[in-house]
């Protein structure tokens, strides 16, 4: 088998759902002996100077071989030149975690080049991965990818203790960087109608990524009177972010799109009642006997879900008892890593 090189732009390390991902592939590829290395790209995508694009075209041309496979992060390969994905040597896999020109806060000009971008990179790809079944149809849909050349990597999730819940006023947990995406506002608005009723909400996200809307949000929280209640606790990983899954009575996703849900799929992991959003594959992976779903973007929905989980214990334990047992079930990382390699192995 060839080489793959794992082609991902900024840093690794970063606390996001996307580089998770990507960490734990090459942790997995590892440990199954695929000879597998770590390219790193300019941090400057999905909005590359015409400096990254032509700083990627001069890192691929010194690194990858016509005798590799170039695995490439979606964030960056969506919003490369035609130009530089055709100089490329080795056959390309590309990784989509979510269309890039899905990304909320963008200005319908940029939305619309990222999509044509998208679409005319996808055209190049040897075979594209997708996170989830729905990004994939996604794809095919509205991007003219053929479907013989989609496969489905759904993320894995580790095993995990059981959440055993705050004792107290019913602990509310939401995880994901504090970007517009997420829609953190809208949860807070959706709080801000439930002040009658005892909550505490703990935010666990980085705040790099969007220093505006973070700055938003901080105001936000502190106009509607709840910054007694809510807590912005940035990036958490290991222990401590173990720690918040489980001391919490219920996670809450407000977000608008999400390519799959990794944070989702970690509250099943650990037992815990949801009440979540449907944007994107979010409705998919978590099961209707889970959780409260509501529309995206629909706050009063969204109230009216969060009132009836916090003021009903009966409804919390019986979500809660449906999400451990389909946390049982999730995919884990092992399998991840093997679908990506198969693939990989089937364009050498």
């Amino acid at each position: 088998m060839r080489r793959i090189v794992f082609a991902i732009p900024g840093d690794i390390e970063a606390r996001t759902g996307g580089y998770g991902y990507d960490r734990r592939v090459l942790a997995e590829f590892a440990g199954q002996g695929v000879a597998a290395v770590h390219l790193a790209l300019p941090r400057g995508f999905p909005h590359p100077t015409a400096a990254d694009d032509a700083a990627v075209g001069d890192i691929f041309d010194r690194t990858v071989t016509a005798d590799d496979v170039a695995l490439v992060d979606g964030l960056a390969y969506g919003a490369l030149a035609e130009t530089t994905i055709a100089a490329i040597r080795a056959p390309i896999v590309a990784l989509c975690h979510h269309p890039l020109c899905l990304e909320a806060g963008l200005s319908p000009a940029r939305a619309g080049g990222l999509r044509e971008s998208e679409r005319r990179a996808l055209a190049l790809a040897a075979h594209v991965i997708a996170t989830s079944a729905h990004t994939g149809e996604t794809l095919v849909r509205d991007f003219g990818l053929p479907r013989r050349k989609l496969t489905i990597a759904p993320p894995g999730t580790d095993p995990a203790p059981r959440a055993s819940g705050a004792g107290g006023a019913p602990a509310l947990l939401a995880v994901g960087s504090i970007i517009p995406r997420k829609a953190f506002d809208l949860l807070v608005e959706a709080l801000a109608g439930l002040a009658d009723l005892d909550w505490r909400l703990a935010i666990v996200g980085g705040t790099g990524h969007a220093p505006q809307t973070v700055a938003d949000l901080v105001r936000l929280i502190e106009a509607k009177g709840l910054g007694g209640r809510i807590a912005l606790l940035g990036e958490l990983s290991g222990e401590a972010l173990e720690a918040a899954y489980r001391s919490a009575d219920v996670f809450v996703s407000s977000s608008l799109h999400e390519g799959y849900g990794m944070a989702l799929a970690e509250a099943l992991a650990h037992g815990l009642p949801i009440v979540a959003t449907t944007g994107g594959a979010a409705g998919e992976t978590i099961p209707d006997s889970t959780a409260l779903k509501v529309p995206p973007g629909k706050i009063e929905a969204l109230r009216n879900a969060l009132r009836e989980i916090i003021v009903d214990s009966a409804l919390r334990t019986r979500l809660a008892e449906a999400s451990w047992l389909a946390g049982q079930a999730l995919p884990r990382w092992d399998e991840t890593a093997r679908i990506i390699a198969n693939v990989s192995k089937a364009h050498t």
